[in-house]
C-alpha cells in the first residue's frame, strides 16, 4: 500500500475508534515518534506535511555528516576539517583527563588559539554511519532455508550471522564496524557500516558555569540559557585534521525562524513505546516511582555534601568530581520524574491503551496481551524487592556488606572452595572500616525508608527485619552492636565455617531475611523473561502487521531523523517563545544573586550590546530521547541552526508516548553558539572556521 495513503487510511480508522468510557482517548499514529530509521525514511510524510521532497543523496549527506559520540551521545561534523560539534555534558567527564597542572576546565573553559594547542583525548572516539540497508527481505529468505530444527531465534540469529559475514566481503563495506539491528521485534532488519575515528581532539569548551547554567534546577525546562556545546576535531591516521569537505553541515549563524520545518540527526538511545497496558501499569505503580526515589534521596544527601566542601579551596577537585556526579544523578531523578507523571496522566496513557484496543482488535484470536497481563499480576508483588533490595554502592556499606555476608555464607553451605571463600572474605573485611559513619547510618535509614514506603501490601518483609523497633532505633542498634564494624572481630566469625553459621550478629540476621527476598523477586522475573520476550516480540510484529513502517521503530541508539518545526508554546499560563536571548541570561543570573547554578565567570560580566541581543536556545517539536545530546539541528539546506541539548519537562514522558502539542526539543541556537565563541571566548580561529564554512 502507498505509504501516504496507508497514512491517510490509519488516520481515518483511528478516529472511528471505540473505547470504553475509561479508555475514551483518540489514539494518534504519531504516538510512537517520529524517530525515522535512514533506510526507511518517511519521504511522502515529509512531502505532505512540509512540501519537502528531499531524494536519496540528501539522506545520504546529513547522514555521513552526522556521527555517534563515543558510546553515550550524538555529534555531527561542521567544517571541511574535521571540526566536531557536541554538548558540553557529553564531554564533561572526558576533559578531566586533559587538563594540566594549575589548570580547571569547570572553572576557566578551554580554547585552543592554535592548531597544535588542541589536545587529544585517548579512549575517545566518533563513529560515521557510511552505510545503511535494510536487509528484511535477505533475513526472512535465510531463515525460511534454515535448519528447521533450529528454534526462531537461533536461526535469525545465524541468519544476521551469515548477512554480517556477506557484507564483511563487500568492497563497499569492507574495512568498517558492522552492526546488524533487529526493529519492531522482527519485523524489520537493517545493517549499518561505520568508520572510527579515534584521533579527537579538543578545540573549545566553556566553563562549567555556562555549559551547566540553571543546573538541575533548569534541567528539563525552558526558556532556558545554556550554552551545552563543545569543540572538538577529528584527525586521520597522519596526524592531520580529517578532510571532511564532502560531509559536514554548514554553520548558520541565523538560525531557523519560527514555524521553519528542522531535522534532528542523532542517535536516540531507548524507548519503549511498544510495551503494553498492564507494563506501563507496573512502571507506573513501582519501577519508576521506586528509581525516581532512590535517585532523589541521593541527590539531596550528595548537595548538602557538595555544599560542604564547594568553597573549601583544599576540596576543589573532590567538589568537581562531586558536581559531575550530582548531575550525571539529577538529570536521572528529574527524567524518571516526568515519566511517572506522564504515565499518571489519564490523556497520555488512554491514548496507549486506545491504540493497544486498536491494534488488539485487528488482531482476532490472539491473546498476546492478556497473558502479558497475568505475567504481571505475578510480578507486581515482587516489584519493590527487585528495586529496592538490589546491591549499590548509592545505597551504602551497611547493606553491601549484608550481601556480601550472605554470600560467603551461602558459599560456606556450598562447601565453596578456599580460594574463593578467601576473596570473599578479604572484601568483607575491607568494609568494617566503612559502614561505622554518619554518612553510612543516614544511608541505611534511607534505605528502610524506601522499603518502608515501597514494600507491597502485606509482606512482612520489613517488619521481620525491624522487631517492634523504629528505624531510627533500630539503625543506632544494629551498628552499635555489631561486630562487623570491628576487623579483628569480623575475622574470628569468618575464619572457621561453623563460626558464621552459628552467629547472630544483628548485620547477619538482616541479611538472611533482606537478600533472600531480592533473591526471590529476582527469581521471578527471571524466570519469566523469556517468556515475557516472547510476548513482547509477538506484540510489537502485531503492531507492525497492522501499521507496517508507517510508525517508527523504538530507538535503539542507532542514527534516526526526526522531523519538526521550531515552534513556541502554553505554558504557566504564557507562552514560551520560540527564541531566547543573552538578555535571559543576565536575568537569571541576577535574579538569584549570582550563586551556583547560577553563577556567571568574570570574563562574562561586561557584555556588549550586540552580544545581548543575540539569539540563545531555542525550541521545536522534534522527536528526542536521552543519546539524542549532541545531535545537529538542521534545516532542508543540510546547514546546522542549532544544538540538541534537553527536552521541556513536558517530554519526559518520551519514554513510552510522543505528544507533539507540548513537546519540545531544546537546543542552543547556532546564533548564540557563534556569539559566544566571537564576544566572550574570543575564539577567532573557529568563528573564522565556521565563517569560512557557510
Amino acid at each position: 500500500m502507498d505509504l501516504k495513503f496507508k497514512y491517510l487510511f490509519i488516520c481515518f480508522v483511528l478516529s472511528f475508534t471505540t473505547l470504553t468510557a475509561q479508555q475514551q482517548q483518540s489514539p494518534n499514529v504519531f504516538d510512537y515518534g517520529k524517530m525515522w530509521t535512514f533506510e526507511n525514511p518517511p519521504k511522502e510524510w515529509f512531502k505532505k506535511a512540509y512540501s519537502f521532497e528531499p531524494g536519496d543523496q540528501w539522506f545520504a549527506d546529513v547522514r555521513k555528516s552526522s556521527l555517534r559520540f563515543a558510546s553515550w551521545c550524538s555529534a555531527s561534523f561542521i567544517s571541511p576539517n574535521g571540526l566536531i560539534m557536541t554538548n558540553h555534558h557529553c564531554s564533561r567527564d572526558v576533559v578531566v583527563e586533559l587538563q594540566k597542572e594549575g589548570e580547571n576546565f569547570d572553572k576557566q573553559g578551554f580554547y585552543a588559539a592554535r592548531l597544535e594547542d588542541e589536545r587529544k583525548a585517548e579512549g575517545l572516539f566518533v563513529e560515521q554511519m557510511v552505510m545503511a540497508e535494510d536487509v528484511t527481505t535477505l533475513v526472512k529468505e535465510k531463515m525460511a532455508s534454515a535448519d528447521r530444527s533450529k528454534e526462531d531465534g537461533a536461526a535469525q540469529e545465524a541468519a544476521l550471522k551469515a548477512i554480517k559475514d556477506m557484507y564483511a566481503a563487500k568492497p563497499e563495506w569492507e574495512g568498517l564496524r558492522l552492526q546488524t539491528v533487529i526493529f519492531y521485534s522482527g519485523g524489520k532488519f537493517s545493517i549499518y557500516g561505520y568508520k572510527k575515528y579515534t584521533d579527537i581532539r579538543l578545540v573549545v569548551i566553556p566553563e562549567l558555569d555556562l555549559g551547566f547554567f540553571g543546573g538541575d534546577p533548569d534541567n528539563f525546562t525552558y526558556p532556558r540559557y545554556n550554552l551545552d556545546c563543545t569543540f572538538w576535531r577529528a584527525y586521520d591516521e597522519n596526524g592531520k585534521p580529517l578532510d571532511t569537505s564532502k560531509n559536514y553541515f554548514k554553520f548558520n549563524k541565523d538560525g531557523a525562524v519560527e514555524g521553519e520545518e528542522v531535522f534532528v540527526i542523532g542517535n536516540p538511545g531507548r524507548t519503549e513505546r511498544y510495551r503494553t497496558a498492564s507494563q506501563y501499569a507496573y512502571d507506573r505503580d513501582y519501577r519508576y516511582p521506586s528509581t525516581y526515589k532512590f535517585l532523589k534521596n541521593r541527590n539531596d544527601m550528595m548537595m548538602e555534601e557538595y555544599n560542604t566542601i564547594k568553597n573549601d579551596p583544599a576540596k576543589e577537585f573532590e567538589a568537581q568530581s562531586l558536581l559531575n556526579e550530582i548531575a550525571n544523578v539529577a538529570n536521572s531523578m528529574k527524567a524518571f520524574g516526568g515519566i511517572v507523571k506522564g504515565l499518571k496522566d489519564p490523556d497520555l496513557l488512554g491514548r496507549k491503551i486506545a491504540m493497544e484496543n486498536y491494534i488488539k482488535s485487528k488482531s482476532p484470536g490472539l491473546d498476546y496481551w492478556d497473558k502479558m497481563a497475568k505475567a504481571y499480576e505475578v510480578l507486581n508483588p515482587h516489584g519493590w524487592a527487585v528495586s529496592d533490595l538490589s546491591p549499590s554502592p548509592l545505597r551504602g556499606n551497611i547493606f553491601l556488606m549484608m550481601h556480601a555476608l550472605y554470600e560467603y555464607e551461602t558459599a560456606v553451605k556450598n562447601k565453596a572452595s578456599e580460594d574463593d571463600k578467601k576473596k570473599m572474605r578479604d572484601a568483607i573485611l575491607d568494609m568494617t572500616t566503612k559502614i561505622d559513619n554518619d554518612k553510612e547510618r543516614r544511608l541505611f535509614r534511607t534505605l528502610l525508608t524506601e522499603i518502608q514506603e515501597d514494600i507491597y501490601p502485606g509482606d512482612q518483609t520489613l517488619a521481620k527485619v525491624l522487631g517492634k523497633k523504629s528505624i531510627e532505633k533500630y539503625t543506632e542498634d544494629l551498628i552499635k552492636k555489631t561486630r562487623f564494624k570491628d576487623k579483628e572481630d569480623a575475622e574470628k566469625c569468618l575464619t572457621k565455617d561453623d563460626n558464621i553459621l552459628k552467629d547472630d550478629d544483628g548485620i547477619l540476621e538482616a541479611a538472611r531475611i533482606l537478600i533472600p527476598r531480592f533473591h526471590e523477586a529476582s527469581t521471578a522475573f527471571q524466570s519469566s523473561t523469556a517468556d515475557r520476550k516472547l510476548l513482547e516480540q509477538k506484540i510489537a510484529k502485531q503492531a507492525f502487521n497492522v501499521f507496517g513502517n508507517s510508525l517508527p521503530p523504538d530507538a535503539t541508539f542507532t542514527l534516526r531523523i526526526s522531523d519538526g518545526v521550531i515552534k513556541g508554546y502554553e505554558y504557566n499560563g504564557t507562552l514560551a517563545p520560540p527564541f531566547t536571548t543573552y538578555y535571559g541570561l543576565y536575568d537569571r543570573y541576577y535574579s538569584n544573586k549570582g550563586e551556583f547554578p547560577w553563577a556567571l565567570p568574570q570574563r562574562w560580566l561586561n557584555p556588549s550590546l550586540e552580544f545581548l541581543k543575540s539569539p540563545f536556545n531555542t525550541v521545536s517539536t522534534n522527536d528526542i530521547i536521552g543519546g539524542n545530546s549532541g545531535s545537529p539541528l538542521i534545516n532542508k539546506k543540510k546547514e546546522v541552526v542549532g544544538l540538541i541539548f534537553d527536552g521541556n519537562i513536558e517530554s519526559l514522558p518520551g519514554n513510552f508516548i510522543f505528544d507533539e502539542k507540548l513537546n519540545r526539543t531544546v537546543s542552543v541556537h547556532a546564533g548564540g553558539i557563534y556569539a559566544a565563541l566571537k564576544y566572550i571566548i574570543k575564539a577567532d580561529r573557529i568563528v573564522a572556521e565556521l565563517d569560512g564554512s557557510k
